[in-house]
């Protein structure tokens, strides 16, 4: 009873290990390289599978979902000769699983050592003022290095990113001091800008108030000519108006005779007024106290005009006498 109990329990576990040893379960996003007695016999994917006891065997197990892998910190020597430390982050994953397994010896390891390598020598390639805003050319740039070597493995890359780039001390402290004096640059530069805007606006404003102001002087001077004028032709119509009204008054019965009463009046007004000016010096003829001549001489002028215009001068025959004046002295 002993012996087949313990037969029984031999035989329970030669099965439960055949059975480990046959039956294969692949997660989901994996892959599975099986050899068959040393030699490659196939891949198996997601899902139970049976192999053949003893003689089939999963030699590679991998992933296929992306994988990122850390690229440590390394010095690097851009052109200008500068050494800065540089690392990064690689993004891959695993196209095929045989060539992954067969194609290199650790392939993580071969393209970490790839992807430092690579990416000296793209810093080596520009100055370390350029290192900063050459970050996504020096990335693409490793990437496609990377994907042309990673190709005959089955690693397909998919990015690689830079973290950090640290120049020494004395070079950081050299660039801040650059950048500190470029900004203080353009603010001198865009203060003296906005200075020379604005003293052109305030030109420009002036020379606008200047061309305003003259052309409203123009304007003006326009307005006062033709008003000028208006009033000079108003003056010269009513003058006009006047004289005719006068020549046709003068033609009337009595008419020269109210002329004569009228400058004889204006003369006396006038003459009362130069006598009364005590600050003006005058120079005056010396029959300008002979009201009787002086008033004979403006009513000869009178009569010659009112012979050329129809008066009454020029209605008297010649030879005939003048009329009476009124101081008694024949005109």
């Amino acid at each position: 009873m002993t012996e087949t109990l313990v037969v029984f329990v031999v035989l329970a576990i030669l099965v439960i290990f055949i059975i480990a040893k046959t039956a294969v379960v692949v997660p989901q996003q994996s892959a599975y390289i099986v050899e068959r007695l040393g030699k490659y016999r196939g891949t198996l994917r997601a899902g139970f599978h049976i192999l053949t006891p003893f003689v089939d065997v999963v030699r590679y197990k991998h992933s296929l979902k992306e994988t990122a892998v850390d690229i440590p910190e390394q010095v690097c020597i851009t052109r200008d000769n500068v050494q800065v430390h540089v690392d990064g982050v690689l993004y891959l994953k695993v196209l095929d699983p045989e060539r992954a397994s067969y194609g290199v010896t650790d392939y993580l390891f071969a393209i970490t050592q790839l992807a430092q390598t690579a990416l000296r020598s793209e810093v080596g390639k520009i100055d370390l003022d350029r290192t900063f805003e050459e970050r996504t050319h020096i990335n693409n740039q490793v990437v496609s290095e990377l994907d042309k070597a990673s190709a005959p493995w089955g690693i397909k890359v998919l990015r690689y990113e830079i973290k950090n780039i640290n120049p020494p001390k004395d070079v950081l402290a050299a660039m801040e001091k650059q950048m500190r004096a470029e900004r203080e640059k353009r603010a001198v530069i865009l203060a003296s800008e906005g200075e020379r805007d604005a003293a052109i606006n305030q030109a420009e404003g002036q020379k606008q108030q200047v061309i305003k102001a003259s052309e409203a002087k123009k304007q003006q001077q326009i307005n006062e000519a033709e008003g000028a004028a208006s009033a000079i032709l108003a003056i010269a119509s009513a003058t006009a108006d006047g004289t005719r009204r006068v020549a046709e008054a003068i033609t009337l019965p009595g008419g020269f005779e109210a002329v004569q009463l009228r400058v004889a009046d204006h003369y006396i007004e006038k003459f009362g007024q130069l006598a009364n000016a005590s600050d003006t010096t005058l120079i005056v003829p010396a029959s300008v106290g002979d009201i009787s001549g002086m008033l004979a001489t403006a009513m000869n002028v009178i009569r010659r005009q009112g012979g050329g215009n129809g008066g009454e001068g020029g209605s008297r025959p010649a030879g005939s006498p003048p009329p009476p004046s009124p101081f008694g002295r024949p005109s």
